[in-house]
Order: C-alpha cells, then structure tokens, then sequence
C-alpha cells in the first residue's frame, strides 16, 4: 500500500512538473530567437536606421546622443538629447541631403541614472531612458544608457538585459542575420519630421 502511495505522488509530481514546464508563461518553454552580433535598429517613433552591436559584455544597452540636458516636465525629470545623423550615416539617402545636414533631437522621462567609473578619468553620470525599437521585425523595449558613441562603429548597443528579457541569443561569428526587416525613413524624410533639426539650427 505504502510502495502504490510512492508510486501515485511520484507521478503527480511528474505530471505537475511537466505541466509547468510546457506552461506558455514559462520563459524557458519559448525557443529563443538567434541574432548576429550587429543587426540594424529601428528606433520606433523616427524609423531611423542604425546599426546595432549585441553585447553580451555589458548590462545596459546604450544610445548615442550629444548635448543631453536635463529639465523638469510635469514634475518630473525629463532629458533631451540630439542624436547627429552625421556620425555613423547608417540611413540610407536618395542624394538630396547629406547626412551631416540632419540632426534628430529627442525627448524622454528619465528613468534612472548611473554613474560610470573610468579608469584615470572622472567618473560620469549617465540618464537611462526607456525607449521602444525594432529588430527583426519585432517591437521591442529596453532601457538605454545615453552616451556620445560618435567615436565608435556602433551608435546603438544591446546588451544582456534586453537579450534576457526578450529571449535573444547572438552568434558572434554571424552578423545581420535577421530574417525579417523593420520599416525605415529615407534620410529626406527624416529630414521632414518634427524632430528633425538642420545642421545650421
């Protein structure tokens, strides 16, 4: 009698077991979406394009931007920030303007802030801001640290809790591996937008 009562425990732990395990709540039970180690991205309100680097060696992901200034919105501390199209030239153009010409300036409720430690240099405080995108055809979220990038390849990296929280992998051997694309704006019609400044502004 006491080996049948084992023997029915075991199995509804079994059974409750797999159960959980199959549950499509389970972030574990969803296969996992393989990108390369640069893709492009989308950023979802001005569709402008820029390359992408999955970093697995930092935390947060981060943004390029120049001229970040705090303000106060509503009680609440915002930033605004300029991101010059001119650093990297990722938007693709139909020659009517250069990419120097055209500058998107942004403006986000501050999430956090940060302080980074450099090594034989001030530490410096960063703002992270939440911001939606594109990748692979799919909208994302993810917070961004912002930081003039201009002096690298990459204005835009994704690090280890956007991976995590949207269940990416990255091949670092691969790159543009993305099977679906995100709409764009040309470079003209970013140009046209709101947040659209001129290089002479």
């Amino acid at each position: 009698m006491r080996s049948a009562l084992m023997i029915t425990a075991l199995m509804s732990v079994f059974f409750i077991t797999n159960i959980h395990a199959a549950s499509p709540s389970d972030p574990s039970a969803k296969e996992p979406e393989v990108l390369g180690f640069v893709e492009w991205v989308v950023m979802d309100d001005t569709e402008v394009r820029l390359k992408g680097r999955l970093d697995t060696g930092a935390k947060t992901s981060s943004l390029h931007a120049i001229n970040v200034e705090p303000f106060e919105k509503n009680d609440e501390e915002w930033v605004r920030f300029k991101l010059p199209l001119g650093d990297h030239e990722d938007q693709p153009s139909e020659g009517q303007l250069d990419h120097e010409d055209v500058i998107l300036e942004f403006e986000r409720p501050v999430h956090r802030t940060v302080l980074i430690k450099r090594k034989g240099a001030p530490s410096q405080r960063r703002y992270v801001v939440n911001m939606e995108f594109c990748i692979s055809g799919k909208l994302h979220e993810t917070q961004f640290s912002l930081t003039d990038r201009g002096r690298f390849s990459y204005p835009v990296l994704l690090g280890r809790r956007f991976m995590r929280d949207d269940n990416i992998l990255t091949d670092s051997a691969q790159s543009f591996m993305a099977t679906q694309e995100c709409e764009y704006r040309t470079l003209e019609e970013l140009a046209e937008r709101p947040e659209a400044l001129k290089r002479s502004d």
